[in-house]
């Protein structure tokens, strides 16, 4: 759950200020359903919310389906987040 989280986190923080937001949402949707299969269970709400966005990150088109392993933590921060936390 803490890595769900850290993730969230992450993309609220670029969401505005990437190139292809739709990509960065798939990216997410497909994260939370393979890191949390199994081990989260989410209400009918939930469940809901989360097919949204995999509805709206479905607009980023076919190629982002096969971007690489969605169970990848490091993919949604780079070098600069690093710097930027450390220095606060």
């Amino acid at each position: 759950m803490l890595d769900i989280t850290d993730v969230l986190l992450q993309v609220y923080l670029k969401i505005d200020t990437v190139k292809n937001p739709e990509a960065l949402v798939n990216h997410l949707a497909n994260y939370i359903y393979s890191v949390g299969f199994g081990k989260i269970h989410l209400t009918k709400d939930e469940e809901h919310l989360l097919i949204d966005l995999g509805a709206f990150g479905q607009r980023a088109g076919w190629n982002v389906v096969y971007r690489g392993d969605y169970t990848a933590k490091a993919d949604f921060f780079s070098y600069a987040d690093e710097h930027k936390y450390a220095r606060n």
